[in-house]
This record gives C-alpha cells, structure tokens and sequence, in this order.
C-alpha cells in the first residue's frame, strides 16, 4: 500500500473513532432542571501506615486505623464539626486518635519495615434532587457543591448536566427565569 494510501486509511480510521466518541458523549450527558435539591460532602480523617519488605521494588501494603467522619450539607456548619471551615469551606470532624506503636507492630509481619503514620484526608461529594416524582442522589465533585451551596439559601433553580448514564452530576449552573 502507498503512502498516500496508508495516510487515507489513517484518517478514516481516525475520523470513525472520533465520530464514536462523540456520540458516546452526547448519549451520555444529559441535562435536568430542578428547585429542590441539596448537596453534601461526607469529610473523612483517616490514619494510615505503609509496610513495606523492598521500598526499592514498591513491595509495600497499607494498612488504616482510626477514622473520623462528618457530613456537610448545603455549606452550613454541621453539628460536631470541630476543625474549618477550611480553604474548601468544609468543616471536618476531630481527628482520630493517631495509632499507637504496638498498635502498629501488632500488624507488623516479619521482615517488613514501617513508615510514621499519615493522616488521609478525604471528601465524598453528593447531590439529591427531584426529577419529576423522583429523589435522584448521585456522586458529584466540589464545584457542583459549591454551585448548590450559593444557590441553595434563594433556591435558585439548578440546571444540572449529568456524567455518561445519568450516572452522576458533573456541573450545575443556576437557571434564571426569562
């Protein structure tokens, strides 16, 4: 086959995969408007400690202990909340107690070395809505909760773009009336 030829099979090849994707994508997101909502961030300390044989050849495990957890909804300062708000304005639970050495030796197995423990901090984000008859909660990311946290004291309706199957909420934009 000749250059030429070669080059022109490329492109098809190349505009048929493009052309898949693209529909995969508008299949995938649709959009719902909705005034009844709220959002919330499920805030999660957790203690953990790396064992490892050879750190050289990244043979290691992980190992948590302590965990500590609480749920922010619409931004209000939740009861419990002990730390924040922080840079995110989320407030977080107080920390677990860090894990003792014999804590840690307990789990320790011969011939494995371990590293001081680190705190792991975490946020869930989620948004439930109603769609009709329906209360929808599905996973979402910070910007859509802080989208839901400006809008939710006027109950400003929300136009929400959803992931590929309505299986998530990947933006939110206020929805002003005309």
């Amino acid at each position: 086959m000749s250059l030429k030829g070669q080059f022109l099979q490329q492109k098809q090849i190349f505009a048929t995969v493009t052309r898949f994707f693209l529909l995969v994508a508008l299949a995938g997101c649709s959009t719902v408007t909705t005034s009844q909502y709220e959002a919330t961030a499920r805030t999660t300390f957790t203690w953990k400690v790396h064992y490892f044989t050879n750190p050289s050849r990244n043979l290691e495990r992980i190992e948590t202990f302590g965990s500590t957890s609480l749920l922010n909804r619409n931004g209000e300062k939740p009861e419990g909340a002990v730390i924040g708000p922080h840079e995110r304005e989320l407030w977080w639970a107080a920390l677990p107690p860090q894990p003792t050495l014999d804590e840690i030796e307990q789990r320790q197995q011969p011939g494995e070395q371990t590293s001081t423990p680190g705190l792991l901090r975490d946020v869930d984000y989620q948004i439930t809505y109603r769609s009709g008859n329906q209360t929808v909660t599905l996973p979402t990311n910070y910007d859509v909760y802080r989208e839901v946290v400006k809008a939710y004291p006027s109950q400003t309706p929300l136009e929400l773009t959803l992931g590929i199957n309505d299986a998530s909420v990947e933006k939110a934009e206020p929805k002003f009336e005309n």
